[in-house]
């Protein structure tokens, strides 16, 4: 056995063989010769290490040249191709954050290929020539959607909150519910998104219960704000009790403070239309008297990532003077994407019709069960014997939003006997475009809610591609 080890260990093609065989066919594709040369190391050491640990392998050295071909063309095609490239969600987690949460509207993705593909329009005044805010737009639109005073934008909601409270609050003090005290994803923190901004964080009332007492008894003469955190990505149920923000918005104007309204996800309408429970909305902040609000603008608006920034006037500006706000301001790309978007919302049957993340919400079972039915019955056509059925199921918002809150749906479920679910899910994800699905008590599930016009055919394809594997 040694010696047929030592054998095949000598006719492990070297590097510059296994290059001159593929590098001709590589260069021709236009890949760069650096990830090529990776590759052929990589995959000539992967050689070596499989004949030197297995007790038993082939005598047949061509299949091991083979072999190393082989994996240096997928090597290859791994390293060389985009690492940000489409893929299908069918786990019907609509805002998913490891796919990308808030899928951009089609006008959305003109309005960047078409108008910023070259030199473009980003902070300049076409009447003047002059310097211009680069959020204008946006600015007007929120204006327009909100009833704010004024508005700004910046790459994300921590970063609203951390330039909103080191404008404001800095050096002071900032109250805020110990219910309300929430983590996002990353394992960000609110206390530690305060800190960031210089803000002292004063806790008050308990973690299922603060009452307007509680706020009142905080406030001293180094207060600054109040904060209301809405805990969109969790739910405290039972014995509870919170505080209204219109109560808030009272007491702190009357002691000169500055009242914050963190709404998180942020919707500009009603989403109990779609089943779920009442929501706080922008423009009903806004009502309520809120100083300053932010928002998530790539979550219930589904936008692009973005933070959206709300209030007076005056504080908007402050805001936009903080050098923070130069720090965290977005590119053209996602002002481009967001006015966009919020320019359906002007209309609101057009953006129900034309923002995906509205469009999916409204869908109900029965038309997702005659899609469910249809992807079911293409795939036991083709794959005879495979169990595929549609089953009940629910679907989620995701990206912690309207959490424990469910959208009921159909489901397609398929499970392989030779084939455990987890690796039939493996082999989906290994596809281009991969596709993400959920794997559950035994079966592989996919939700036709969160597949894209276009897609149905694509999940039919790769469901018969990897059933029949190997056949």
């Amino acid at each position: 056995m040694e010696s047929s080890k030592q054998d095949l260990l000598r006719h492990i093609p070297s590097v510059d063989a296994v290059l001159q065989q593929t590098e001709a066919a590589w260069h021709a594709a236009g890949v760069p010769r650096r990830i090529l040369v990776e590759a052929v190391r990589a995959a000539v050491a992967h050689a070596r290490q499989l004949v030197a640990s297995e007790p038993a392998v082939s005598s047949d050295k061509q299949s091991l040249r083979d072999t190393i071909v082989d994996q240096v063309n997928r090597r290859v095609q791994a390293a060389a191709g985009p690492h940000y490239r489409k893929a299908i969600n069918a786990t019907g987690i609509i805002l998913h954050t490891a796919l990308g949460r808030a899928v951009l509207p089609a006008r959305a993705i003109r309005q960047i290929q078409e108008e910023l593909s070259g030199y473009s329009l980003v902070q300049v005044d076409v009447a003047t020539g002059k310097r211009s805010k680069r959020d204008e737009r946006i600015e007007w639109l929120l204006q327009q959607l909100t009833g704010a005073e004024a508005a700004t934008v910046v790459n994300n909601n921590a970063a609203a909150t951390v330039v909103v409270l080191s404008t404001v609050a800095a050096g002071r003090e900032v109250i805020v519910s110990r219910g309300q005290l929430v983590e996002i994803g990353g394992s960000f923190r609110l206390p530690d998104v305060m800190a960031a901004a210089g803000a002292k964080l004063v806790e008050v009332g308990t973690t299922n219960k603060t009452h307007l007492r509680d706020y009142e008894r905080a406030i001293t003469e180094n207060t600054a704000a109040i904060l209301r955190v809405h805990p969109s990505n969790y739910k405290i149920s039972g014995f509870t009790a919170e505080v209204p923000l219109a109560p808030l918005v009272q007491l702190g104007h009357a002691r000169g403070l500055v009242v914050i309204d963190d709404v998180g996800a942020g919707p500009l309408v009603d989403f109990s239309r779609f089943g779920f429970a009442p929501e706080p909305t922008l423009p009903e902040s806004v009502r309520t008297g809120a100083d300053l609000i932010t928002s998530s603008a790539d979550k219930l608006i589904g936008g692009s990532q973005g933070g959206i920034i709300l209030g007076r006037a005056p504080l908007v500006q402050a805001v936009r003077k903080n050098p923070l706000a130069r720090i965290v301001r977005p590119g053209k790309l996602t002002l481009a994407a967001l006015e966009a978007t919020l320019t359906l919302f002007l209309d609101e049957s057009l953006a129900l019709r034309e923002v995906p993340t509205l469009r999916m919400l409204s869908r109900g079972p029965a038309e997702l069960g005659e899609q469910a039915e249809r992807i079911a019955q293409a795939v036991a056509q083709r794959v005879p014997g495979e169990p595929v059925s549609v089953v009940d199921g629910c679907s989620q918002m995701g990206s912690g939003s309207l959490p424990t809150q469910e959208l009921p749906t159909r489901l397609v479920s398929v499970t392989a006997p030779s084939v455990s679910p987890q690796e039939l899910a493996r082999r989906l994800r290994q596809l281009n475009p991969p596709v993400f699905v959920r794997v559950h008590k035994g079966q592989v599930l996919l939700d036709p809610r969160t597949l894209l016009e276009g897609e149905e055919a694509e999940v039919e394809e790769s469901l018969v591609t990897v059933l029949t594997a190997g056949e």
